[in-house]
């Protein structure tokens, strides 16, 4: 009986010849992610007894999600955190210069096909787009790996989503996995393992590989993965010189649920408040009037993400009424875009462009919304809340659809524009 990847990896990567649904196995991370909360984990680890960590060399920790810090508290966690990284050696560490972490962490080499990537954030499924197990684990658990490098992990069963068809122009991935939280539910994947796959994925850029998996967190993903392919093993192609074993499902694997979708007649889709999986086409809003647009995050801020929302701004300027606020996903990405001059098409439409980091996709800071208060946003979650106001409204959406918005107002089609 064929098995699916994520049975192939827990095994090889816990040295076991095969591994069953819901057994235990005892991983080993090929590397650990955290970020701010880094200050809370290396409190628990010191807690734990042991002075030095398993592998400093294995641990990669980004400071983005509230940077340059922008509270005495924010400023103290920061500085823990260096101490922290000085104290135990760390060889990966980025600074506040950096970017999303879930956007640094790829670049930088450290997520390759096969391997295993543990972090202290739910989005860590983002990088079973180039190929690898990773899940988003608690802080006490990351405390644990860093005193030992192992953790227990149950297999989970798999998911199959396969995805069909072509995307009409201004269509984009982001769109694509909205409607299949629309359709499947916010609990649709709760501990399961995600797999993606079909004629309209391969069609994707890594970019949208990307987008897709680290929205299957808000399916309940464990983790997400797509095959890697020849664009995904060029993406990686000098970004590290570690030796990788591609590691595919076999073609009679087993999985819990198969579902198809054909995203040929797809327009494109918005997430209402206050859950992920509230979803509708954005033809049923009729002038629904934002406040604020957001085009970034770990979810769509990368550079292909940007130059979508700079074709449509391009000699046109953002409503009266209106703050765009840009947030390029890394330095990588900001100078890249800064090359292609997406970002002083950008400015000259009118857009706040800020340092690359989460900005206020968690309310931190950087465009903290007030109360009564409407934004479109391309990050990944929409709950009460979630940026900075328990009485404002977040939709989500596409950076089409956020630059169109940003245009008139009002949750506009882009492709009106």
């Amino acid at each position: 009986m064929g098995r699916t990847f994520v049975q192939k990896v827990l095994a090889k990567n816990a040295g076991l010849d095969s591994v069953q649904v819901g057994e235990i196995v005892n991983a080993r991370p090929d590397f650990v992610l955290s970020h701010d909360n880094t200050a809370d984990i290396s409190k628990k680890f010191q807690s734990i007894g042991t002075k030095k960590v398993w592998d400093p060399k294995r641990i990669v920790i980004v400071l983005d999600h509230c940077v340059p810090a922008a509270t005495e508290k924010y400023a103290e966690n920061h500085k823990v955190t260096r101490e922290f990284v000085r104290a135990q050696d760390i060889v990966n560490f980025y600074d506040i210069n950096s970017g999303v972490c879930h956007q640094v962490l790829p670049e930088k080499g450290h997520a390759l096909p096969g391997q295993v990537i543990l972090g202290a954030d739910s989005h860590t499924t983002t990088y079973g787009a180039l190929g690898a197990f990773s899940a988003g684990v608690g802080r006490s658990e990351v405390a644990a790996i860093y005193a030992t490098g192992k953790l227990w992990l149950r297999v989970p069963d798999t998911i199959k989503v396969t995805i069909r068809g072509r995307l009409a122009d201004r269509v984009t991935p982001k769109d694509v996995i909205l409607h299949i939280i629309g359709e499947l539910g916010a609990d649709a994947a709760i501990y399961k393992a995600v797999e993606f796959g079909g004629d309209a994925v391969s069609e994707m850029s890594v970019g949208g590989r990307m987008t897709i998996c680290n929205m299957a967190a808000e399916m309940g993903a464990k983790n997400a993965y797509v095959a890697p392919d020849h664009k995904a093993l060029d993406w990686l192609s000098g970004r590290s010189d570690s030796k990788y074993e591609v590691i595919v499902s076999d073609d009679d694997a087993t999985y819990e649920v198969l579902h198809e979708f054909n995203v040929s007649e797809l327009i494109p889709q918005v997430a209402c408040p206050h859950t992920v999986d509230n979803v509708k086409p954005v033809n049923e809003f009729k002038g629904m009037r934002v406040d604020q647009v957001l085009v970034g995050t770990c979810t769509n801020g990368r550079l292909e993400d940007l130059k979508e929302a700079a074709r449509i701004l391009q000699g046109r300027q953002v409503a009266r009424d209106v703050r765009l606020l840009v947030f390029p996903a890394s330095v990588e990405v900001y100078r890249g875009a800064i090359q292609e001059g997406v970002i002083e098409t950008l400015s000259q439409s009118g857009a706040v462009v800020m340092n690359p980091g989460c900005g206020p996709c968690l309310g931190a800071h950087e465009g903290a919304l007030a109360p009564g208060e409407v934004c479109l946003s391309t990050a990944n979650r929409n709950f009460r809340g979630r940026m900075g106001c328990k009485d404002a409204q977040v939709y989500l959406a596409s950076p089409a659809t956020a630059a169109a918005t940003a245009l008139t107002g009002v949750i506009t089609d882009p492709r009106s524009i």
